[in-house]
Formats: C-alpha cells, sequence, structure tokens
C-alpha cells in the first residue's frame, strides 16, 4: 500500500515540477537580457513568488520521494537506511522553508 502510493504521490509531484520548472527557466532566461529593475520588478511579482513557492515544495518533494527510493533500492543496512531518509527529509523541510523565508522577506 505504502509503495502505490509513494510511486502516485511521485508520478503527481513530477507533473506539478515539470511545467513549473520550465516556466521558472524560460522566465530566467528571458531576464538574462533585462536591466536591474526589470528583474527586480519581475520577482517582485506576487505570481512568480506562489509560483516559485509551489515549485520549491514539489520539487523537494518530489525529491524526498525519489531519494527515499533508491535508498530503499541499493542501501541493506537499516541503520544508514533509516539516517539517510532522516537526513533527506530534514534537508528537504528546512532547505525549502529557508529559501521561502528569504523570498517573502525579501520582497
Amino acid at each position: 500500500m505504502k509503495a502505490s502510493r509513494n510511486w502516485i504521490m511521485q508520478r503527481v509531484s513530477a507533473l506539478i515540477v515539470a511545467p513549473l520548472i520550465v516556466w521558472f527557466l524560460l522566465s530566467l532566461i528571458s531576464l538574462s537580457t533585462s536591466d536591474y529593475n526589470s528583474v527586480i520588478n519581475f520577482f517582485s511579482k506576487p505570481l512568480f513568488v506562489s509560483l516559485t513557492i509551489i515549485l520549491l515544495v514539489a520539487g523537494f518533494f518530489h525529491a524526498k520521494i525519489g531519494l527515499s527510493e533508491i535508498f530503499e533500492d541499493y542501501i541493506q543496512d537499516e541503520k544508514i537506511k533509516n539516517a539517510a531518509n532522516i537526513l533527506t527529509l530534514l534537508l528537504s523541510i528546512i532547505v525549502p522553508t529557508i529559501t521561502i523565508i528569504l523570498l517573502l522577506y525579501k520582497f
């Protein structure tokens, strides 16, 4: 049951992340020729902040599930596997949280 739920959540998060990462990269490419004020103005828009937050949360969630599956398949020692999963969980919470706080604080 847990494996099928993880499989479904991995696919759903991939469906969320894929178009957002394309949007994010295209936005950065289009901003590469813009002046400083245009870039700051773009990063200050609520739509950019909202979509970036969704990308961060979904992306780190997707990565956490994927890494957990890799750990399950390739790490035999339960203690090391559990430590790797805990570290991955902590990083998948801490990194996006700090990034979101900084993103919201700055703009």
